[in-house]
């Protein structure tokens, strides 16, 4: 039988989606800038129509309800808008539920207020709107209607301003040593600027995390950040980096792609100019790569000593020059960002104060001995561990034994050893050879949040 630790640990999990929930809703609204009618006109534009909550349940969200999320928000951050993971007992009675149920299945067409309303004159009393759409969700119900939802979509065709929009998705690349590579890309929508990128093996999320996050560090936070709906996209972990950080993540409706043709343009541009002069399996003429290190290099090379400073076609501006019209940008704190792309794990501490991680033993304190315990940890560093229960913080967890320095999903992707160019012209050669002379003279983006604190520009 799991202990109170445990299944508090298990409720305070399943809580989480409900926190990122309230978030998405009520990010947009809450924005200082805006005055208190327009912040009025969107709450009440939300709270008069239906959304989808992290159950799959169509549900209504009130104003009042709205209005004290953002008052929660603005005053303790996402984690006050996580449900406290009390538990509860079920009070409707059972032959209550029957009947419900049963009316539901006689005409599945029929809502949970409608059920309520059939309820409440045929017994004097029925349970609310609320708990009738959990019930039908928890026993399969709700599938038997499919309400026609109109999701909201993000319409801007140009953001009025750099760091306002970007978008970001992923380009199937060439193949190095035998394996398929992947470009994990973000464009600025005002400036076409390419605020963040990475080659990788995977098309996963902690490939997309590590273009993402360096952009944050150099390139400032945006406003909004829209991708589409691929796993990488939609994974839980990225939607707690960006509700941490105060993003506003919109995905593109599935099917409906529109909204994306930047960075789709971009794509083209690196396959035409980039890829092209990279050799094929089959021998086709281009440079040999064999190492993601080298492909990175030259991709920022290209990036930063091509792609920046050429006159973009709708624009008229060089990406560069139109992106570094708004400056400064302000960066998030380094605590703030690593807090940000943080995971978690739960583990049971031993007799010993000992818990394991993926091979690894830590210390923790004594009192912990028996409890189930939350350890918080970057997943490209083994090395420092934060140890949480029930949401409040215990210390660190003290290296004890270290088999493993990152997360079995965040590997390293060992970089091999640089071949020899082959004869003829390089082109990649000559742009990274330019870029290397340009190195110290290189914008520092990061230096613009913070003039007296400048920090490393990340490759």
């Amino acid at each position: 039988m799991a202990s109170d630790d445990e299944e508090r640990a298990a409720r305070l999990e399943r809580a989480r989606p409900i926190g990122l929930f309230r978030y998405m809703l009520i990010r947009e609204a809450a924005d200082p800038t805006l005055t208190g009618r327009q912040r009025g006109r969107m709450i009440r534009a939300l709270a008069a129509i239906e959304h989808v909550d992290p159950d799959g349940r169509t549900v209504r969200i009130t104003r009042w309800t709205l209005d004290r999320w953002i008052y929660d928000w603005k005053r303790a951050g996402f984690d006050a808008l996580v449900p406290s993971p009390r538990q509860s007992q079920p009070r409707t009675p059972p032959e209550v539920v029957e009947l419900a149920m049963a009316l539901k299945k006689e005409n599945p067409a029929r809502t949970a207020g409608q059920v309520r309303r059939i309820l409440t004159i045929q017994l004097g009393w029925s349970p609310d709107e609320r708990t009738l759409q959990r019930m039908f969700h928890r026993t399969g119900l709700s599938a038997l209607t499919s309400p026609d939802l109109t999701p909201a979509s993000f319409s801007r065709f140009e953001a009025d301003r750099p760091n306002e929009l970007w978008t970001g998705d992923a380009l199937h690349g060439p193949r190095i040593n035998g394996r398929k590579t992947y470009l994990f890309a973000f464009i600025d929508d005002h400036s076409r600027a390419i605020v963040g990128h990475r080659w990788g093996f995977a098309e996963d999320t902690v490939r997309l995390a590590a273009a993402l996050r360096p952009a944050l560090a150099a390139r400032g936070v945006p406003q909004y950040v829209y991708v589409d709906n691929g796993s990488a996209f939609v994974d839980s972990w990225l939607m707690r980096a960006c509700a941490k950080l105060g993003i506003k993540l919109v995905h593109s409706t599935p099917g409906r792609p529109q909204g994306r043709g930047k960075i789709e343009r971009f794509f083209r541009t690196v396959n035409q100019e980039f890829v092209v002069e990279i050799a094929a399996a089959d021998g086709a003429p281009g440079r040999e790569i064999k190492s993601l290190e080298e492909m990175n290099r030259l991709f920022t090379a290209w990036v930063e000593g091509v792609y920046h400073r050429r006159v973009h076609t709708e624009t008229a501006q060089a990406p560069l020059a139109r992106w570094m019209a708004g400056a400064p940008f302000a960066v998030p704190p380094a605590e703030d960002l690593a807090e940000a792309f943080r995971w978690s794990e739960h583990r049971s501490v031993s007799k010993t104060s000992l818990v394991s991680l993926h091979g690894n033993r830590y210390q923790v304190e004594p009192h912990l001995v028996g409890r189930k315990v939350e350890l918080v940890f970057d997943p490209f560093d083994l090395s420092f561990l934060r140890v949480r229960v029930n949401g409040e913080d215990h210390g660190t967890a003290l290296p004890f034994q270290i088999s493993r320095h990152s997360h079995p999903k965040a590997r390293p992707e060992s970089p091999a050893e640089e071949p020899v160019p082959t004869t003829g012209i390089d082109y990649l050669g000559l742009i990274d050879a330019a870029h290397t002379t340009e190195l110290a003279g290189k914008v520092n983006y990061a230096a613009f949040g913070h003039p007296d604190d400048p920090a490393e520009v990340a490759e």
